[in-house]
């Protein structure tokens, strides 16, 4: 098993997060503070820390003829969990700063990925491989 991560992000308003990271995603709110909590993100630990301000920071790449944002952060998921979560966030109305789809169809590294952006303005980036191996293909 790998072992989790942990990310510590900022963000601007902690009740947002809540409902963004907690009722949209669903993830479980482990401990916390006035400043900061602790979410179960997909097993990893991720802390959203409040600041007063945000930093201006994200800046575009192309990949695959998309503007993918940098930086950005995420996990890779199954495919049905992607699904279910591409699903999920769409019936909710979530905007995606790349809406899900395929990226890289027929070639080494094939994936489904979608892009989105909390309320904060971080972003992030769920991907998925049908063949799990294709993770690190070249």
């Amino acid at each position: 098993m790998v072992q989790p991560f942990h990310l510590a992000i900022p963000v601007n308003d902690l009740t947002a997060a809540q409902q963004f990271y907690g009722d949209l995603f669903g993830c479980e709110q482990g401990r916390s503070d006035s400043e900061w909590i602790d979410w179960n993100f997909f097993g990893h630990q991720l802390v959203t820390h409040k600041v007063a301000s945000m930093p201006a920071r994200l800046s575009p790449n192309q990949v695959d003829a998309q503007a993918v944002p940098v930086p950005h952060f995420g996990v890779v998921l199954t495919m049905a969990q992607w699904q279910q979560l591409a699903a999920r966030l769409e019936d909710a109305g979530q905007r995606f700063i790349i809406k899900p789809y395929i990226r890289f169809k027929d070639q080494p590294g094939e994936q489904a990925t979608m892009f989105l952006l909390d309320p904060a303005g971080n972003a992030l980036e769920f991907k998925a491989f049908a063949d799990a191996k294709q993770l690190f293909a070249r």
